[in-house]
């Protein structure tokens, strides 16, 4: 199996390949639109900001190549955003695979933004499945989804939120697997039987 993770200026995607690595699947980190085709799966992961990565997404003409990819696609945080139609992030047009926005936490007393640590998945279905139910897994985030037609998990902090997402080929999860220990490559592994 060819598993190409999509290189562009994201913070994370050392770490999936960390995880990969621990769970020995091979991968390439490429931004070449050929080897991202020719893959058998596709990871787009992200740490970042919305507007400066759809900038660089662009410049290669990724944000043509990932709406159109036709294999089992995992978007990963910033790579969940920027699979929807708008992030308040610096007013940015994003891929349009989900339609939706992306909003901004509103930070109260209590609740700091971002939202960071560990939160449990509820109302799991779809390709992530039940057994997910309950189970801890990690955020690092300041924008998110909001409920929608296509969420598989849900979690909350200030509201309840989008955890992951589903739509034909098209996955995506706001939490990090990479970082998420034993349930991340868990999910990991949900996303490589697809």
């Amino acid at each position: 199996m060819k598993i190409a993770i999509i290189k562009y200026n994201a913070g994370n995607t050392q770490s999936v390949a960390f995880a990969l690595d621990r769970i020995k699947v091979e991968y390439d980190i490429t931004d070449n639109p050929e080897v991202i085709t020719r893959a058998d799966k596709v990871i787009f992961p992200g740490v970042g900001e919305a507007s400066s990565t759809m900038n660089f997404l662009k410049e290669r003409k990724l944000d043509k190549l990932i709406p159109s990819l036709k294999q089992p696609v995992l978007g990963i945080c910033l790579g969940m955003q920027l699979m929807c139609e708008y992030s308040e992030e610096n007013a940015t047009q994003c891929l349009g695979i989900f339609p939706f926005s992306v909003k901004k936490f509103n930070a109260t007393h209590v609740h700091k933004v971002p939202h960071t640590g560990w939160n449990s998945l509820t109302q799991c279905s779809g390709w992530l499945g039940s057994q997910f139910d309950n189970t801890f897994v990690y955020f690092v985030h300041s924008y998110y989804v909001p409920l929608n037609g296509y969420t598989v998990a849900r979690t909350e902090y200030i509201a309840p939120f989008c955890a992951a997402l589903e739509k034909d080929n098209f996955f995506a999860v706001q939490f990090h697997p990479e970082k998420s220990g034993e349930t991340g490559e868990r999910v990991f592994r949900k996303f490589l039987e697809l």
